[in-house]
């Protein structure tokens, strides 16, 4: 069997990406596949996955076979969950903290203008987009917020480097960020 085949069932099964070295672990020592040997099976499938309906996509955390966005708004449809809906104090909460990580509460205030909701960054954290980091030196010794190695995979990205620059951010549509955001 083409380890290729082996790496499409082993990610179509996931739960999670899953790194090379976690994909190692799914072979018996006798069969023991060598890393560059699985990223260039990686390699192949990536390419086999041109011109179907899904893709590997590689994420902070690893590989995973997904569905293109092209064909989000049908997949959706058999979905029981209804998509959450964001608005825009939350999504303008989450790219503050993505963009400018480690910030706090006061300094997200600051450049916004207005209150930060509670309920914002309970839910950035529930969903474990975001993490406290640490605390700043300052009275009262405020959280310092960042985004979460599941922020980056839920918005198939590798690192933070991957975030749009803020020109690319002025010509986005909205509505597509937020068919993104349901994903």
């Amino acid at each position: 069997m083409k380890l290729e085949t082996i790496l499409q069932a082993i990610l179509l099964t996931a739960d999670k990406p899953l790194s090379v070295e976690q994909l190692e672990g799914y072979f018996a020592a006798e069969e023991r596949i060598a890393r560059p040997a699985i990223r260039a099976a990686l390699q192949a499938l990536e390419s086999a996955c041109e011109g179907q309906s899904f893709e590997l996509k590689e994420t902070a955390s690893g590989f995973r076979l997904q569905t293109r966005s092209d064909f989000q708004q049908w997949v959706q449809r058999h979905s029981e969950e209804k998509p959450a809906r964001y608005s825009r104090a939350f999504l303008e909460t989450l790219a503050l903290i993505a963009w400018r990580q480690p910030i706090t509460r006061a300094e997200i205030e600051d450049i916004r203008g207005v209150a930060v909701n509670a309920n914002i960054i309970k839910t950035l954290l529930e969903r474990n987009w975001v993490r406290v980091l640490g605390h700043k030196e300052l009275p009262g010794r405020p959280e310092m917020l960042g985004t979460t190695r599941h922020f980056l995979d839920h918005f198939n990205l590798k690192s933070l480097d991957d975030l749009p620059s803020l020109a690319e951010m002025k010509e986005l549509d909205v509505n597509k960020l937020q068919l993104e955001l349901l994903g």
